[in-house]
């Protein structure tokens, strides 16, 4: 059973990662299970996929011909596309890395990783941040995203595969972790 990957561009695309998307949500699965799995936040639209695929590339694992992994791109500009992710977005604008305010870096912010619970073992997380890497257009110097404090899970891959957190934060619901992962850094 091979995998390969690709760019969400067709509407099944984007319906099967939401379909993903919905079996890993915080809401949907129990405190255990998020603990033992990991989880996710953010809720997208096809819409929104659709306007984050036009202006980067958001890749999909696929195998057999379902989609069994997506990394999500968003682009800055987006940043008041999602309510939901302002608070992100704010603790961005205060972060450093390396000593510099993240505004004087060219970054793209991690608009979501998952891999399905079926295929979670196999190193595809860092194979779909790779891969987002090796399909973008030049000049991005940083991936930037934040991760649940209490997903230790997502953090530990995030850190596994060179993510480095620069702040912490709580939106009055939840305590954050920014990460931050250099996309010159040597493979």
């Amino acid at each position: 059973m091979g995998i390969f990957f690709d760019i969400a561009s067709a509407e099944r695309h984007f319906e099967q990662i939401l379909q993903l998307q919905k079996q890993n949500l915080f809401s949907a699965i129990s405190q255990e299970q998020q603990a033992q799995q990991g989880f996710v936040f953010a809720e997208h639209t096809v819409p929104l996929l659709k306007m984050m695929a036009a202006q980067l590339p958001q890749v999909i694992a696929v195998s057999n011909g379902k989609i069994i992994g997506y990394n999500l791109a968003m682009p800055v500009s987006m940043k008041n596309e999602m309510p939901s992710l302002v608070p992100m977005f704010a603790e961005f604008e205060r972060s450093k890395y390396k000593g510099n305010p993240l505004s004087t870096y060219r970054f793209i912010v991690g608009g979501q990783v998952c891999v399905d619970s079926d295929f979670r073992g196999q190193g595809l997380l860092r194979r779909l941040y790779h891969e987002t890497r090796d399909r973008l257009s030049p000049g991005y110097q940083l991936c930037v995203t934040e991760v649940a404090a209490r997903n230790s899970i997502g953090l530990k891959a995030h850190q596994n595969m060179g993510f480095e957190v620069v702040s912490t934060y709580h939106d009055g619901t939840e305590l954050w972790k920014v990460v931050v992962w250099d996309l010159e850094a040597p493979r």
